[in-house]
């Protein structure tokens, strides 16, 4: 662990960020946990990456990461993802922290767009990048009027757009960004995760970090906390449907999957996003082991 750390890049602070910043966001971090669910703006400072491709959860977890850490970085679940590989690239040439392919074996883990397979423990946490934090942006585009929106709890017009979406196409066709309230309380939006993703926020025994860089906003759900996406008596939500499909690598029929077309044979296949997931199974199917990172 010692030899990884100081094989980090020199000439730079320990995960690039200066020690003032990362103490502001770390206080914006205990702000958003104390209050579930509410936008906790902060300075969002530049970074080495442009803004919309990850700036918001890579300033938080170079701010909570340490040498001991283990991290994982994925993008819409894949660890060989563009994103992935770079923000990886740029924490371990910062930090020489330990990395892994494996969920399990991870404290931190950064992604984009998808919510690990595998369950969670009180021992990790789950950072999101977030490129729109605001809910209430597609039936109000001002950012005073969804704050008094916010503060009275006057969710009626996502309410009405939801009960529109109905009338027009006979149920919610949100497919991503979920709107999901938060104890009861505030509105989030979950980041542009996929409606399978949504219930793995309900009670989850992780600590669940979401940062905006472009809209510098930072929020939280805390472990073991109610959350609940908006729905109907007589239209429930529900996630995507994959009942009959199964991975074309691993086999497994309970997860998210890709939908790929194969040259070859002319027809479609299913891959399961979760690489990470994925790889373990196909081993453990094998009889192999996983090599991880």
């Amino acid at each position: 662990m010692l030899e990884q750390y100081e094989q980090r890049i020199k000439g730079y602070n320990f995960a690039f960020l200066n020690e003032n910043t990362k103490r502001e966001i770390r206080r914006k971090i205990l702000k958003a946990i104390a209050i579930p669910g509410h936008q906790v703006p902060y300075s969002s400072p530049e970074l080495p990456i442009a803004r919309g491709w990850g700036t918001g959860g890579l300033q938080i977890t170079m701010s909570i990461i340490g040498p001991d850490d283990t991290l994982k970085v994925i993008d819409q679940g894949c660890d060989g993802g563009v994103n992935a590989v770079n923000i990886r690239n740029l924490l371990v040439k910062t930090t020489g922290v330990a990395t892994t392919f494996d969920t399990r074996e991870a404290s931190i883990v950064q992604t984009r767009h998808r919510i690990p397979e595998e369950d969670m423990t009180e021992e990790q946490v789950l950072v999101l990048q977030v490129p729109i934090p605001e809910p209430l942006r597609i039936v109000e585009p001002s950012m005073v009027k969804t704050r008094e929106m916010h503060a009275e709890m006057d969710y009626s017009r996502i309410l009405v757009f939801l009960y529109e979406n109905i009338v027009k196409w006979g149920e919610i066709t949100i497919g991503a960004r979920y709107p999901s309230l938060v104890n009861q309380r505030y509105l989030i939006d979950p980041s542009p995760i996929p409606r399978w993703d949504v219930p793995k926020l309900h009670m989850a025994e992780t600590l669940y970090l979401f940062g905006a860089g472009r809209e510098k906003r930072i929020y939280a759900v805390p472990p073991y906390t109610r959350v609940e996406p908006l729905e109907f008596e007589d239209h429930r939500f529900r996630v995507e449907d994959f009942a009959g499909v199964t991975c074309w690598r691993c086999g497994a029929g309970d997860t998210f999957m890709n939908e790929l077309f194969d040259s070859e044979s002319g027809q479609k296949i299913y891959i399961c996003s979760d690489s990470g997931c994925c790889d373990k199974r196909k081993a453990a199917k094998e009889g192999g082991t996983n090599s991880g990172d």
